[in-house]
Formats: structure tokens, sequence, C-alpha cells
């Protein structure tokens, strides 16, 4: 299947701010620590678009939040999430319930808007803030174009772990391709790349498409990267099948029947798990 090239993200125009301006302030409450992020590849961030609902947003968010923390749990939450990042020990509940008082009485934010409230909440160590992020472009998801991509791309590979890769994979790069089936080429390139999560992302981006489902994409990506060893790709590998054969089983049956020799027995199991048959086929 060929796919038209999607038209690049616009380039920084006059609503871009420095640098130095667009930093958000840092945590108001001291975190559970994390392994330092200065052993991870630096990567360079989008610009941050000028936003006044962003700035609204981020000093609602980095007041309540904090003040909700504990530390005592943060710890635990640190533990859970094998060290991925900080916490201030919000349960999620509570996190939501602040969430929706953070945006009482804000309008719907254009893109520009997105952009800047996930860019800068990201920037911010804390998990909890990634978990606005992504909560927020998953409801505003379809105010996005495909220029948004670059965007998800950032947030996919900064402090990568499923807890946030999943979701933007399944809800916001998957509503950024159904919305427009030409950046489907830019999955071809990222199923290509070295970095695991956003291969992991091409694999499950279309996780909530059902009838929609390019099956020979989704086909051809499992077996691109079936000799992969990480646990993730081969999670993500069984789960889109197992996905994918709620709305086909004997497709995937039948894709399972002609290649679990070339699956790990992980993603084989994963693929038949709800399909009544056992995962026997994978090597």
């Amino acid at each position: 299947m060929t796919a038209t090239k999607p038209a690049a993200a616009p380039e920084p125009g006059p609503t871009s701010e420095p640098a130095a301006a667009t930093k958000p302030a840092a945590s108001k409450s001291g975190p559970a620590t994390a392994p330092d992020p200065a052993t991870k590849p630096a990567a360079t961030a989008p610009d941050v678009p000028r936003s006044a609902l962003a700035d609204t947003v981020l000093d609602r968010l980095t007041t309540v939040y904090p003040a909700a923390g504990n530390p005592f749990r943060a710890q635990e939450m640190v533990a859970y999430m094998k060290g991925a990042a900080p916490f201030l020990g919000v349960r999620t509940p509570e996190r939501r319930a602040l969430s929706r008082t953070v945006l009482e009485g804000l309008p719907r934010p254009d893109e520009a808007d997105c952009t800047a409230v996930a860019l800068r909440c990201f920037a911010l160590p804390e998990r909890e803030y990634h978990y606005f992020a992504v909560d927020y472009l998953r409801r505003h998801v379809k105010r996005c174009s495909s220029g948004f991509l670059p965007v998800a791309r950032h947030l996919v590979t900064t402090d990568s772990w499923w807890d946030t890769v999943d979701h933007l994979a399944a809800h916001v790069v998957g509503g950024l391709v159904a919305a427009d089936p030409a950046l489907a080429a830019r999955m071809d390139e990222w199923i290509e790349d070295e970095d695991l999560w956003v291969a992991r992302t091409a694999i499950l981006h279309q996780l909530r498409f059902k009838e929609s489902t390019d099956a020979d994409r989704l086909f051809a990506y499992c077996l691109r990267r079936a000799a992969d060893t990480d646990f993730f790709l081969r999670k993500a590998i069984g789960w889109g099948l197992r996905e994918y054969g709620k709305t086909a089983p004997a497709e995937v049956r039948a894709f399972v029947a002609a290649h679990g020799g070339a699956l790990s027995p992980l993603s084989v199991r994963e693929a038949l798990k709800h399909l009544g048959e056992p995962g026997t086929m994978g090597t």
C-alpha cells in the first residue's frame, strides 16, 4: 500500500516564544527521586508557541498538583514505574478531579494551545504533569492537524515508558493518522526507528481502528520487528494482533498460523489470548 507523504510540519514562525521564555517554572514541591535524566540522550524539543491558555493551565496545575502530593506515595509510584520519572504522589482519581478544577471555565484549545500545554507539561519532571498532558491531548486531538505529529513524537521519546507511550500511540498518534491517512507513510518510517518506543508506537497506532485497520500494514510491522528481542516490542506485536483479532479473528489466526515460527512465544500468546487457541506456535 502506497501513501502520499504528508506535508512537513510548519516552520516556527513569529508566534513561537524564545526558549528562555517558554521554559515552565520548576515544580513547587520536591519530587521522589528517579534515575538521573542526564544519562539519557538529549533530544531537541520543538518550539513552544505562545499561548495565554497554556499560561493559565500551567499556573493552576503547578499550584494544585504539588499541594496534593504525598512523598511516601511518590516513592511507591517511582518504584512501580521502575524509575521512569519522579512523581509528586497524587493518585489517579484525585489527579483527575484536580485536572477538572484546573480546566474549569477555560475555553477549548486550538493546536497551538495543545502544543504549548503538552510540551510545557512534559518539560516538568514529575510524571503527573505528563499524565495531564496525555489526557488533555486525548480529549482535544481532533483539534490538531497532521503538523502535530513531530510534537507527538517528541512526547513519545521523552522519559519514555509504557504508561505514557501507549496512550499517545493509540489515542494521539492514532487519532492523527485516522484523520489524515497520508501520515501512514510516517508510520512506515517509525517502524524502522532504532528507538523502541517509536517503533512500538507505529505498531500500536491502529489499536482503536477496528474495521478501519490496515491489516497489511499491521502484519508487515509485526513481521518487520518480529526478530527483536525487546520485551516491549514483542508485547506490542501481540497486543496489536490481539486487538485486531476482536474485529477479524480469522485473519489473525491465519497470520499467526503462517508466521508463528517467526514470532516470539510472547507475541503468539498475546495474539491468541482471546481467540480460544493455545499459544504454542511461536519459537
